[in-house]
């Protein structure tokens, strides 16, 4: 009787814990806690921005001239050093003047043997004119010494040029710098026999100051025409590699003709060059500065993000979650972008973190996106100064 009863027991225990479990395993569980999406995050500004064309260009220098000898003879002396800074007029090859010596003294003996002959000539025809007027020569003996010394006066005249000519030839064994600029390698060694127009001898590179020159696509050219008055537009230059400040000059060419096999347009700057920073045959980066925008929209060019429909970026609202806003892009600026619709200022937009963000998601907006960081307050994007813009395809 005792062992019927445990038995019963047991099964009314076993009966319990069957239903408190079944009871237990119908309750929902708990809802997932969901934490925010770590993101960086920065502030639409508002600021006066510079509206710019940037394009890759080269250095070409101010004047250059390939200099040739215009005299025949051997090449006695060079007068500078490869890659020289030289004057205007100073000296850098010698020809052998010595024939071109002896020909002018030639010459200049001719001239005085002209001369001389001149005056007795002009003489003998003073001395005929005279006795014509007295009878006691015929009329055609006084024409005859008359057109004797007008032909020596011709022959004078002969003479006198090939005396300048002979003096020029030997001036031309002198031969100069056209400009001040700066020398290249020697294109002739000492003692070579030199032809006249033919030998070239060295380049000279004027490259202060000097131009850079540069194209734009055709499209640019009515906004550049736009903005153009008086005063020449501002152009800055870096060249390809360095940290330093930009180069500052100015426009000074726009063609008088688009290319038509490339549709782009030539403009050129010039600038001082004093220090000698440009260099022809340098690629640079150029920056035409055409006007300032003022109180445009700027966010963090990392915050613009590209999708199916354009761009967008995700503002986090005041209830920390994200919003997919669809913006349109002015321009690029480098590190910034020109918003022209789609963000108000002093709005939030994320800059990191958006491969995790859909929109409404909640954000934990962070200093850094490392294991461990913590969130803090987002500051505003850097306001002030200006910043270096291209005019961008309004979208």
């Amino acid at each position: 009787m005792m062992k019927r009863k445990k038995i019963v027991i047991i099964i009314c225990i076993i009966i319990a814990v069957a239903v408190v479990y079944g009871y237990l395993s119908r309750k929902k569980p708990p809802p997932p806690v969901h934490h925010g999406v770590p993101v960086l995050a920065g502030k639409v500004a508002q600021k006066t921005m510079p509206v710019i064309i940037e394009a890759i260009g080269t250095v070409e220098a101010y004047n250059s001239v390939t200099l040739y000898s215009r005299v025949v003879g051997q090449l006695l002396g060079i007068h500078f050093k490869e890659g020289q800074d030289v004057k205007k007029g100073q000296p850098l090859f010698t020809i052998d003047p010595g024939p071109f010596r002896e020909k002018l003294r030639m010459s200049e003996a001719k001239l005085a043997q002209d001369i001389a002959q001149l005056k007795y000539n002009e003489d003998e025809a003073k001395r005929y004119a005279f006795l014509l007027e007295k009878g006691a020569v015929a009329t055609s003996d006084y024409e005859n010494k008359k057109t004797l010394a007008l032909t020596q006066q011709a022959t004078v005249g002969s003479s006198r040029a090939d005396v300048d000519n002979a003096r020029l030839n030997l001036e031309y064994c002198y031969i100069r710098s056209p400009f001040d600029g700066r020398t290249g390698v020697h294109l002739v060694k000492e003692g070579a026999m030199i032809k006249d127009n033919d030998t070239k001898l060295v380049v000279v590179n004027q490259i202060s100051p000097i131009y850079v020159k540069f194209s734009v696509p055709e499209k640019q050219l009515p906004e550049i025409r736009k903005y153009m008055t008086s005063e020449a537009m501002k152009v800055k230059v870096s060249p390809q590699g360095t940290q330093g400040a930009p180069i500052e000059g100015k426009l000074t060419f726009v063609d008088n003709t688009v290319d038509t096999t490339t549709g782009m347009i030539l403009l050129k700057a010039e600038f001082k060059n004093s220090d000698k920073l440009l260099w022809p045959g340098q690629f640079i980066n150029v920056v035409l500065s055409l006007t300032e925008e003022q109180n445009a929209l700027v966010v963090p060019a990392k915050a613009v993000q590209i999708g199916q429909k354009g761009h967008f970026v995700f503002v986090v609202k005041p209830d920390k979650k994200a919003e997919l806003r669809n913006v349109t892009v002015a321009r690029t600026i480098g590190e910034e972008t020109v918003i022209s619709k789609g963000v108000s200022a002093g709005e939030t937009v994320v800059t990191d973190g958006h491969l995790k963000l859909k929109d409404g998601f909640p954000v934990e907006i962070r200093e850094s996106l490392t294991p461990g960081s913590t969130g803090i307050p987002t500051k505003p994007a850097s306001a002030g100064g200006q910043t270096k813009s291209t005019p961008g395809n309004k979208q």
